[in-house]
């Protein structure tokens, strides 16, 4: 399996959080997301929240620098 990354700097909330997460397995990166995701944004651990977070996955390594888009 390869690796794969979930990163907060691609979702924007109000404390604009800039922690990425990465592992070479899905189970133990969804582990590691859904601690994160109760323990500093305040979710609650639930089916629908590991889909969700597993449904944002994506392969390698997350960036140094997160691009933003430009506004047209």
């Amino acid at each position: 399996m390869s690796r794969q990354y979930i990163d907060c700097r691609e979702y924007p909330s109000t404390m604009n959080c800039s922690v990425a997460l990465s592992a070479d397995s899905d189970k133990e990166l969804l582990e590691a997301a859904v601690q994160h995701a109760v323990a500093i944004h305040g979710h609650t651990d639930s089916p629908d929240l590991r889909k969700q977070l597993a449904s944002l996955f994506k392969p390698g390594t997350p960036p140094l620098k997160q691009t933003q888009a430009k506004a047209t």
